[in-house]
């Protein structure tokens, strides 16, 4: 083997070190710029792909009932939509659940680390579901502005403050992040709860079971003067619960449990992993039939 072949330009070249290297631009993860999909052009592909293709597909595969709409009369956009989350079901199923008016002027924030890291993966994200990137294992000051500038511009925002799909069906605590956005830029939370998608494709599944699902929109909160961020996610914890606790007991037991405090958690018992299978009974709850107070 000559010398040649054995360096340039069969090998990558060296660095001269007496020459400062210029810093490397990230063109993926949190670095990618979503800009170029919130164009008018994008969005109109995007709604035309998700008002047909997606919420036919959605239909097939989740068959979803969507209640609690009407809670959302009064809400003026922007707003951030805080949801459980145990599966890439749920992003889909929520987007195609909002109405019109929010719906076609909503980002998903979406874990960089996963969503982001290929260029293709995030320019299919960022067209399908208006997807931007944030960090989800530490506080990034880019992704914590981006999606602040992007409420200001009048976007709301779908955040689901576990920080990732849940591993087991049960939920996760809530993160602070959707409740501090909420609070820099003064818009209201709706809390939102979805059901059954864990049934359709579990975290780590790799095969789409269809399955039924429930959309249930809670009413809009918003931060006290003096409550601080970690207070307010978990007022938004709870309310995720109580909508949770609504779709599987109806309206009045809910609420009734909610004014005694005993609302069940998300997270579920504090026990063994088949204990907490067991708890699930292989979904969540089912809804039961509604019936009025005696």
């Amino acid at each position: 083997m000559s010398r040649r072949s054995r360096g340039f330009p069969y090998r990558a070249p060296t660095w001269p070190g007496a020459v400062e290297r210029p810093p490397v631009e990230r063109t993926t993860g949190i670095d990618y710029d979503t800009s170029w999909s919130r164009r008018y052009s994008v969005r109109l592909a995007r709604a035309a792909v998700l008002d047909t293709v997606g919420k036919a597909l959605v239909q097939v595969v989740a068959s979803p009932r969507i209640t609690g709409v009407d809670r959302l009369d009064g809400v003026e956009g922007p707003v951030v939509f805080a949801a459980n989350h145990a599966s890439h079901v749920d992003t889909p199923l929520l987007l195609t659940s909002l109405p019109d008016r929010f719906r076609h002027r909503t980002v998903v924030a979406a874990g960089a680390d996963y969503f982001f890291d290929k260029r293709w993966k995030a320019a299919l994200w960022s067209f399908t579901i208006n997807a931007v990137p944030i960090e989800r294992l530490r506080v990034s000051p880019r992704s914590v502005r981006v999606t602040a500038d992007l409420v200001d511009e009048g976007w709301s925002v779908v955040i689901f403050p576990e920080g990732g799909r849940s591993p087991d069906g049960w939920g996760q605590d809530h993160r602070p992040g959707p409740a501090w956005l909420a609070q820099r830029a003064g818009v209201p939370v709706v809390p939102v709860h979805l059901e059954g998608t864990r049934r359709i494709l579990p975290r780590g599944g790799g095969k789409l079971r269809p399955s039924s699902t429930a959309v249930t929109f809670g009413a809009s909160l918003r931060a006290g003067d003096d409550e601080d961020a970690r207070a307010f996610a978990a007022r938004i914890e709870q309310a995720v619960a109580e909508l949770a606790d609504e779709q599987a007991s109806g309206w009045w037991t809910a609420r009734r449990r909610a004014a005694e405090g005993r609302t069940p958690s998300l997270t579920g018992p504090a026990a063994g992993a088949w204990r907490r299978t067991w708890a699930l009974g292989g979904g969540r709850r089912r809804a039961a039939k509604r019936a009025w107070p005696n």
